[in-house]
């Protein structure tokens, strides 16, 4: 696996944990959630690029799979998920195309709806998004 596979696996990795932080910012993840998420993966991340994994699958199902690893583990808190998101743009800001920022800001803010609308912790964590995808 070359190096450029490599760490746009690593993106959609990160991005797994970004939307397990907006899931998660209120400590519980629900069901809708779980749903939005899948079905934009399917719908929008995996037509997006050609990129697979070591099993020739497209990269972009890692989202689901570290999103639900997280899940199923009882997950890190959210803050810690974002911050390692946020780690990860700061130092591959160069993936974070403006199609892709579009992209992330809109599976988020679905996530964020897709249960009863947005709650104060959502709002909060958008909000800190909003600001890092502008940077």
């Amino acid at each position: 696996m070359n190096v450029t596979v490599s760490l746009e696996i690593k993106f959609y990795q990160n991005l797994g944990k970004l939307f397990y932080a907006v899931a998660a910012s209120d400590r519980i993840v629900r069901e809708a959630e779980v749903e939005t998420l899948i079905n934009l993966v399917k719908s929008k991340w995996v037509p997006l690029d050609d990129f697979e994994d070591e099993f020739h699958v497209d990269a972009a199902y890692q989202i689901e799979t570290v999103f639900d690893w997280l899940d199923c583990e009882g997950g890190l808190k959210a803050d810690i998920c974002f911050d390692e998101f946020k780690t990860f743009k700061n130092e591959h800001e160069y993936l974070f195309t403006n199609k892709r920022k579009q992209l992330i800001w809109k599976t988020s803010n679905d996530i964020a709806n897709s249960f009863s609308g947005k709650n104060k912790s959502e709002i909060i964590m958008l909000a800190r998004l909003k600001l890092l995808l502008k940077e």
